[in-house]
């Protein structure tokens, strides 16, 4: 296993990529936490919404398997999983996050669920269910967020009003090379 840190190099997660214009909204949301508060935490990674998060697959596996299953599982069945995604501006999970409020329903939780599945078949102890409730939500800043300007942050950015439906239309596999995370493969729902 690659280690850093004592810690388990992670190598892939699933999510869902949203349209080019909310894309470019959060990149330039991204762009104000770089500038005014020096945030840099996981601006390598395309804006989307996680629903497996990041975990290790398996030296013996690949992702032409996990591709394969997802074929197998969502993709080859008539599942009806594509469905329509609303934000509703920002919020923050105290200081450690900043995010668009993606509103939660139970479409997001059965494709979460059918997506994790299909991940826990190529590779059963991988990963897990997460316990805590199923929030999506797209990822503006992480981590490295100072100390008490989440409330700041907050008020500017929800001067957008940030209201958008999209399509949730696609299931993306996201691999880690070279210490940063790419598109491996992406399915449209």
């Amino acid at each position: 296993m690659i280690k850093n840190k004592n810690f388990i190099q992670q190598t892939h997660f699933i999510g869902v990529l949203v349209p080019e214009e909310i894309t470019h909204t959060l990149e330039d949301c991204r762009k104000y936490m770089n500038h005014t508060f020096g945030c840099k935490s996981g601006y390598g990674t395309p804006i989307h919404i996680t629903l497996v998060p990041p975990f290790k697959l398996p030296e013996e596996f690949s992702t032409q398997d996990l591709i394969f299953s997802m074929n197998q599982e969502i993709f080859s069945v008539d599942n009806k999983l594509k469905f329509n995604g609303r934000i509703e501006n920002f919020d923050a999970f105290g200081d450690r996050t900043i995010f668009a409020k993606v509103i939660p329903n139970k479409k997001w939780n059965v494709l979460r669920d059918k997506t994790l599945d299909a991940v826990l078949k190529v590779a059963p102890d991988c990963t897990k269910k997460d316990k805590r409730s199923f929030q999506p939500h797209l990822t503006v800043a992480n981590r490295d967020i100072p100390s008490g300007v989440s409330v700041q942050a907050l008020e500017v950015m929800n001067e957008l009003n940030l209201i958008e439906d999209f399509p949730v239309d696609n299931i993306t596999i996201f691999e880690r090379r070279e210490n940063k995370w790419c598109i491996a493969w992406s399915g449209e729902l």
